[in-house]
């Protein structure tokens, strides 16, 4: 089912449930970028057509989707073994130059977003961006983010183990403090792709699986929740999931809303 029919079913439950919801809003909410917070895998992909054309190499727009959520050097890994003409270590920085050109004309926010964020924002409630893209991508989609909406970021090149592992996730849980497992229960983590997913759960965090962007199905995923947009969405829907997840004693099995 979509949000909105979870936020009808809501209402219809007893309003004694509001003040529970409030008092189970986030810890803090995690955020990937790339196809999470803006809709930047085309211009991903974009670069990478782009740079084979140049330099010869086979390479279309789903083998893009194929390393989608990947570090830059194993893409740059693939698009070497498909014949791209270049030396591997110079292929990520190439990529990072076209993406940032495109962002610079254009930044990709997803519908609803930014509400989401000024939202957490007004709320009090700390984000922190979680990606593997380099440092200098991050801190251009943060400058343009609505102010105060990112408290810091995690970056591919931090010297972390990377998605699918945990450790983004859990070293931006230590900037707050957050440290526990039954902390990292309260906190939410929005990811698009099986990589980036599989790292959030392994945190320990909700997971939301954010499905509006990436045609590759992850509905198979170990994500708690899917959602298909952010137009409409709440600090009491995001609280909701919050409470549905301790109300379930962290049970393994994926919802689909």
């Amino acid at each position: 089912m979509n949000m909105e029919h979870q936020k009808e079913e809501s209402r219809a439950e007893s309003t004694g449930k509001t003040r529970s919801v409030e008092d189970r809003r986030p810890l803090a909410v995690f955020w990937d970028m790339d196809g999470t917070l803006i809709d930047s895998e085309p211009y991903w992909h974009q670069a990478e057509v782009d740079l084979a054309r140049k330099h010869g190499g086979d390479w279309n727009t789903d083998m893009g989707w194929q390393v989608s959520g990947k570090p830059l050097p194993k893409v740059a890994r693939v698009m070497r073994e498909r014949g791209l003409d270049l030396p591997e270590d110079q292929i990520p920085d190439l990529l990072i130059d076209g993406v940032i050109a495109m962002e610079e004309h254009h930044m990709p926010w997803i519908e609803g977003v930014r509400d989401v964020l000024a939202d957490l924002v007004e709320a009090g409630i700390t984000s922190i961006l979680v990606t593997t893209s380099p440092r200098r991508m991050a801190q251009a989609v943060v400058a343009k983010a609505p102010d105060g909406a990112f408290a810091d970021y995690v970056c591919g090149d931090d010297g972390l183990a990377q998605k699918p592992d945990p450790a983004p996730y859990l070293h931006a849980a230590g900037l707050l403090g957050i440290t526990s497992p039954d902390q990292m229960v309260s906190c939410l983590a929005f990811e698009d792709t099986l990589t980036g997913i599989t790292s959030a759960v392994a945190s320990g965090a909700t997971t939301v699986a954010y499905t509006g962007s990436n045609p590759v199905d992850t509905s198979s995923g170990p994500q708690f929740v899917s959602m298909n947009s952010y137009a409409g969405v709440t600090l009491d829907d995001l609280s909701a999931l919050i409470a549905k997840r301790l109300e379930q004693s962290g049970s393994p099995a994926a919802q689909t809303c």
